[in-house]
């Protein structure tokens, strides 16, 4: 387990999974079941019709047609997704957009345990795909517009909801993107609220810290072509594609980017040199106040997680190579996937992999799609304080910091637009991932409804 991941020490609130479901919670978990065993995944789904029913259950809690758009192409049918609006009091005051994706990683039912389509009750947890990622949040911020609706509540702010497709697949139709090129007014907000912060459990299910993600890397690709005119096996020359191929891969793998930081790494690495041990801690303060120290950037890189948030990471994924058994190479490929820390040119860093390869006669070219520069939402405290106070009164003694992401979420398609996006807490994971994109994916059921509860609350807080 990673320092990222500790935080700090805290204490378990009561166990809700325990106790009998509120009449709400049971509401709730009816949704949820819904939209859990609609298949979602781009071979055999359709997030069309998970919006669609979505759609339904929002109109029979009383929107009206108009404030519900359901959206698609006619060249990707199945991959549409849903907007809808709950309108504020306060027409002048800017609207919160609360994002979500509807798809999930493909799953086979011969790899799994249980049906991965069908919403499985065992032991405490919840499985199924995308019982975490992302449907959880999805039918939270669903749920939480149907309760509005119901209550007769109006928020002063208006809240919009908008739930995509395509955040899994690279090469997909990604509805965020879409809807950022072609509707920017219908999600038009002062900021979203998005997946991708959270909390920790430990191994005995007690929560250890959680965070508000502020931030994240920007993925590109980049392919790396190597040529040659090859010739028969039993005449070996000097100049070889595959041998070109693994020189730049092994110099791109061993390449170290520089140290960098921004408000967020710096707030969170400033907790950290807090909370960690003396020796770490020491680095830590040490890398803040000189991010060129050498010998505190050893130190402080030896955690996995801590050396990608520092900096930006390039590393080889794929490999192809030759096209016959006894035959020189003609053509050897390899993917480099990039992790770009925010505020990077990607061409900036094509230029740098060229330059540590070392070999002009090495293509390297950006691989579509091409996505935007990662741009890192402010640490607003109207945004931030809520969160942090709301996370105190409902996860109690569980310590709260900011975090940037090294991944990526369809965050990345709305600043460009002007809408700064923030990974909100209130979901717990545990240490081993909760099979997230992996096999037999759950979510405990007191992460699931205390994260409920967390969520709710926090957009009543911001609305109003």
């Amino acid at each position: 387990m990673t320092l990222k991941a500790l935080l700090l020490a805290a204490v378990l609130a009561a166990p809700v999974a325990a106790q009998p479901l509120r009449a709400d919670q049971t509401a709730f978990r009816d949704l949820y079941k819904e939209l859990m065993e609609t298949n979602t995944t781009l071979s055999a789904g359709s997030c069309t019709l998970a919006a669609e029913r979505l759609g339904t259950r929002l109109q029979a809690a009383g929107y009206t047609a108009a404030d519900i758009t359901l959206f698609a192409t006619p060249e990707h049918p199945k991959e549409g997704g849903i907007v809808a609006i709950l309108h504020g009091s306060d027409r002048k005051a800017k609207a919160i957009l609360l994002l979500g994706h509807l798809d999930v990683v493909e799953a086979r039912r011969e790899d799994w345990t249980r049906d991965p389509f069908k919403l499985i009750e065992e032991n405490g947890f919840f499985y199924g795909r995308g019982t975490f990622d992302d449907k959880s949040q999805a039918a939270i911020w669903t749920d939480t517009l149907i309760r509005y609706k119901t209550a007769g509540k109006t928020p002063r702010r208006t809240v919009k909801l908008a739930l995509t497709c395509g955040e899994e697949t690279t090469n997909a139709f990604n509805g965020a993107d879409w809807l950022a090129r072609n509707k920017p007014d219908l999600i038009a907000a002062e900021y979203a609220i998005n997946e991708g912060g959270g909390g920790r459990y430990d191994q005995a299910g007690k929560p250890m810290g959680q965070g508000v993600q502020v931030g994240e890397k920007t993925v590109q690709n980049f392919k790396l072509e190597a040529t040659n005119p090859g010739g028969h096996s039993s005449v070996p020359r000097p100049d070889n594609a595959i041998t070109d191929l693994a020189r730049a891969m092994v110099a791109v793998n061993t390449h170290e980017f520089p140290v960098q930081f921004n408000d967020t790494t710096r707030a969170f690495f400033g907790l950290m040199a807090k909370a960690s041990p003396p020796q770490l801690g020491t680095a830590i303060t040490a890398l803040l106040a000189n991010p060129q120290d050498t010998a505190a950037n050893a130190i402080v890189s030896q955690d996995p997680s801590f050396h990608s948030t520092l900096r930006t990471t390039c590393v080889t994924t794929l490999v192809e190579a030759g096209h016959a058994n006894n035959a020189l190479a003609q053509r050897a490929t390899a993917n480099v996937n990039c992790r770009m820390f925010p505020g990077t040119d990607p061409e900036s860093v094509r230029a740098t992999l060229s330059s540590v390869i070392g070999n002009p006669k090495m293509a390297i070219t950006l691989t579509p799609p091409i996505r935007p520069v990662a741009v890192s939402p402010p640490l607003n405290p109207a945004v931030l304080g809520p969160m942090q106070a709301l996370a105190k009164k409902h996860f109690p003694g569980v310590p709260f910091g900011v975090t940037m992401s090294t991944g990526a979420t369809d965050a990345i398609f709305l600043s460009p637009i002007g809408i700064p996006t923030y990974g909100a807490p209130g979901l717990f994971i545990d240490p081993d991932g909760n099979g997230m994109h992996g096999l037999n994916e759950r979510i405990r059921i007191k992460s699931l409804l205390q994260g409920r509860d967390y969520l709710d609350e926090l957009v009543h807080t911001l609305a109003d």
